[in-house]
This record gives C-alpha cells, sequence and structure tokens, in this order.
C-alpha cells in the first residue's frame, strides 16, 4: 500500500448506479456512470468497473487504478445497456487484487446480477463458514462474495425478497447498488452507517454513495435511501420497502470529518457546513493566541475557515499542496518516508515566517505525518505552532467499513494528549470534544456512529472488548 494511505483513515468505496428508461444511446447509461464514479473517486482509489444490463445480460469491465486508468472510450463503447451500476475500491477486507475488485457479477436461479458494495459486515467469517457448509464455493476474501452467495441461497425468491432475507443475515454497515437483467435496487443497513442516496436525471432514477456524482451528471438529488430500505426502480418506476428498520440511527461521523467531498449533502446536513460548524466549536473550546489560521489541506481547509472566523484570526495558505501527486508516488522505503511529506505538501515561508501559526486538521490517525508537518512549519521560520483537531482522539478501531489502523498504532490509545503533543513537537495540541463534535452536528450521540472515538459501537462485534485508553 503506498505510504501516503498510512496516516489518515479511507472509507472503503464508493457505489454508484443508474436505471435508464429510453436511452437516446446504447451506451449512454455506461457512460453516465463513467462520469458519476469521477465524482465518487476520492471514496476508492486502487480498483474501479462498470457492470451494465441490456435486459438479457450484464457486461462487466474493471480493473486495478483510478477510473480513467481502468475505464476508456473502447471499454464504454462495448457497455452496452439500460442498466448500470460501478464502483471504486479501496480494501478494508480482501487483499488489494484485481479479483477482489468490483462490480461482482454472477448467474444464479433468477438470472444475473451486478452487485457492488460499500461497508464491512462484523459477521463476514461466521457467514462465510455457514455458506461453506452448505456448498457455497469462495474465490474472493471480499464481503461482496458472502452477500452473492446469500442471495443465490435464497434464489427461489424474487431478487427483493432474497435481498430482504440477507439483510437479516448481515450484521455491520453497508450500502448496496445491484443492476439484474431488467431492475436496479438500493439498499442501506438498519443503522444506516454507510451513505447512499437517490437522484433523478430526466425522469431516470440515480443511486449513490454521496450526492456529489449526481453534480458530476446534472442530476437533482431527491432523498438519502432510508437505514434499512431497499428500493427497487424498473420500467414501471420506483418502490421502496422499509424493511429493517433499527431503532437507532448510527450514520458514520467521519464522512463529515473526513471521508464524504465538501459539496455533498449526507441525510440532509452539507458536509461544508458541518466542517465548519466543527471549526468554530473548536475555536470556542481552544481560545489559544496567535496570528493566523493554516489548514492541512484540504481536508482540514473547511475546519479551518470557520476556526478562523470564530476566532477573528486571518486565514492564510500556509501550507501549499502538490495536486500532481498521484496515488502511488512514494513507495514504503524509509529512506523515502523522510520526504514523503515534503512531495506532497510544502510550508509557504513567505507566510508563516516570525508568526504564531494554528495549524487546523480534520483528525490524527498515528501523528507521524503531523510529526513532520509541525517541523516543516519551523524549519519556515514558524515562531510556535498550535495544532487545532477538528474531531475528538481517534482511540478506537472501526469495524464497518473504515480502513483505521491496528489499535496498538493509533497514537490516541496509546498516548495521552500531552504526550502527543510533545511526539509532534507542537507548542500547544488541542482536540474538538466529543461534546463539541455534536453540538456542531446538531444532534446527539444517538444519530451517530462515533465509536472511534468513545467506543459506543452501535452493533456488537464478537470477541472484541474496547478496554480502557489513555486521555
Amino acid at each position: 500500500m503506498p505510504y501516503e494511505f498510512k496516516d489518515h483513515f479511507h472509507d472503503e468505496c464508493g457505489v454508484f448506479g443508474i436505471f435508464l428508461n429510453c436511452p437516446e444511446n446504447a451506451t449512454d447509461a455506461a457512460r453516465t456512470a463513467f462520469y458519476g464514479l469521477y465524482g465518487l473517486q476520492h471514496r476508492g482509489q486502487e480498483s474501479a468497473g462498470l457492470a451494465v444490463a441490456n435486459g438479457r445480460q450484464i457486461h462487466l469491465h474493471k480493473g486495478m487504478g483510478l477510473v480513467p486508468e481502468v475505464i476508456k472510450d473502447e471499454h464504454i463503447n462495448a457497455l452496452s445497456g439500460h442498466i448500470a451500476v460501478g464502483h471504486v475500491r479501496y480494501s478494508t477486507s480482501g487483499a488489494s487484487n484485481v479479483v477482489n475488485s468490483q462490480p461482482m457479477v454472477f448467474h444464479y436461479l433468477q438470472g444475473m446480477v451486478g452487485l457492488t458494495y460499500n461497508g464491512n459486515l462484523v459477521n463476514a467469517q461466521v457467514l462465510r463458514q455457514q455458506l461453506a457448509t452448505y456448498g457455497s464455493v469462495f474465490q474472493t476474501t471480499t464481503d461482496t462474495e458472502i452477500i452473492a452467495n446469500l442471495l443465490a441461497r435464497y434464489s427461489h425468491d424474487p431478487i427483493e425478497q432474497a435481498l430482504a432475507k440477507c439483510m437479516i443475515d448481515l450484521k455491520g454497515g453497508y450500502a448496496l447498488v445491484i443492476a439484474t437483467d431488467d431492475r436496479l435496487l438500493g439498499a442501506r443497513d438498519p443503522m444506516g452507517i454507510r451513505p447512499l442516496c437517490l437522484g433523478e436525471l430526466n425522469g431516470n432514477y440515480v443511486l449513490a454513495s454521496e450526492s456529489v456524482a449526481f453534480d458530476t451528471i446534472g442530476a437533482t438529488l431527491i432523498r438519502d435511501i432510508e437505514p434499512g430500505e431497499i428500493v427497487a426502480i424498473d420500467s414501471q418506476g420506483l418502490r421502496s420497502v422499509q424493511h429493517t428498520p433499527s431503532s437507532r440511527k448510527a450514520l458514520c461521523i467521519f464522512e463529515y470529518i473526513y471521508f464524504a467531498r465538501p459539496d455533498s449533502t449526507i441525510d440532509n446536513i452539507n458536509v461544508y457546513h458541518a466542517r465548519r460548524a466543527m471549526g468554530c466549536q473548536l475555536a470556542r473550546e481552544c481560545g489559544v493566541a496567535a496570528d493566523m489560521v493554516i489548514s492541512v489541506p484540504d481536508s482540514g481547509t473547511s475546519a479551518a475557515l470557520g476556526y478562523a472566523e470564530e476566532a477573528r484570526l486571518p486565514f492564510h495558505e500556509g501550507l501549499i499542496k502538490n495536486r500532481y501527486v498521484g496515488r502511488t508516488f512514494i513507495q514504503p522505503t524509509q529512506a523515502l518516508r523522510e520526504i514523503s511529506v515534503r512531495i506532497k505538501l510544502n510550508a509557504v515561508q513567505e507566510i508563516v515566517k516570525d508568526k504564531r501559526v494554528i495549524m487546523v486538521d480534520d483528525s490524527i490517525v498515528r501523528g507521524t505525518t503531523s510529526r513532520q508537518i509541525v517541523q516543516m512549519l519551523r524549519d519556515a521560520g514558524a515562531t510556535e505552532v498550535h495544532m487545532a483537531v477538528a474531531s475528538p482522539p481517534t482511540r478506537y478501531s472501526c469495524f464497518y467499513g473504515i480502513d483505521t489502523s491496528r489499535r496498538e498504532e493509533l497514537i490516541a490509545s496509546v498516548m495521552k494528549v500531552e504526550q502527543i503533543q510533545n511526539f509532534i513537537g507542537a507548542d500547544s495540541l488541542h482536540y474538538l470534544s466529543t461534546e463539541g463534535m455534536f453540538a456542531a452536528m446538531a444532534g446527539g450521540s444517538g444519530s451517530f456512529c462515533a465509536a472511534c472515538f468513545n467506543g459506543d459501537y452501535p452493533i456488537a462485534v464478537e470477541g472484541f472488548d474496547p478496554g480502557s485508553a489513555c486521555g
């Protein structure tokens, strides 16, 4: 895995689907899905793929790499049909190779299915063992193949009923977008941990992990898929089944802190406004004296703007990001690690020299990158570097579809705040409080999953004890 991924959390993937009633061209669905995946590229950079149904069969193209590297014009021209599902992946379960890429296309009793999935199942091993006992054969190491085998197990039922039965068996956070020969389906886990939304494009329905994908293709956001809801789209229109409602809603709060694009709206909350509100709240709690506020681009910028506004301090671009750095720009050798951050970021000496700087970032995972950036600012002449983090200390691992480090690698799990401050070399270190985070979101802890901060796992993980953490 490229070293640049090591000191940030990563969402597993993004899903997209479209049903065109009367496409003008045979490849309209594939081409629209291609652009939709462009809008979701931030959710996964390891692999990409499209599956397109034409009423008789489903054709597939996928591979390792970014969307434009994998899907080219000649591939789109070979994918004719009126239903398309697409996927971008960053692996959290299953190795990073093409056999684990999605969509997954398979035959079963009712026909062909193209399956895309975002999330993680906490009972994956149990389900895999049960299915293997019944005779299922697995060719990948992904949760997606488990879902495919479950659908096949219930294949005597129509696809919607089969999917409803699958959702009884599945435990975890997930969003599914599925193509059959004649319909498009979407489903969201009963607590809504992973996002999924519904849009409209010229009278046609679209599904995506984030609303920004709709903006990319010129579609309009209709609403979010409700937790536990299944939607089915075919030539007759849209049908909705509220299958497995839950007493608790637990959308992953890290969607707002880091994963989602700031121009997305998830569950009626705009991501940019959420991050800015967290930055404002952080400034209220912090109150350190300084000359300016800067951000660690790009994920810290919205919160930094909110911080600067609330603290009545100027915001400056004290760190500039190299936007031409590829996803595999560096290999994890020790010699290259020493310069990895400087390849990606550069401090502007003319801005930070002789200044007291507040540097805002979205989170600290291992602390190694923060340490290097603090030193970079000092080398550029900053007299003081205060770090402000627009989320609480990350003390616990995630089991619902986010690639977190092992708990012992989470710096806040093994160090107190003062120790972290000394480790990264900052003059002060301030985290947003958990209460402040929920206040900024205008919702209580029951509305979100914040287990990575407080150990409150909405779905029990067998064999895991959150234990005690430093803090």
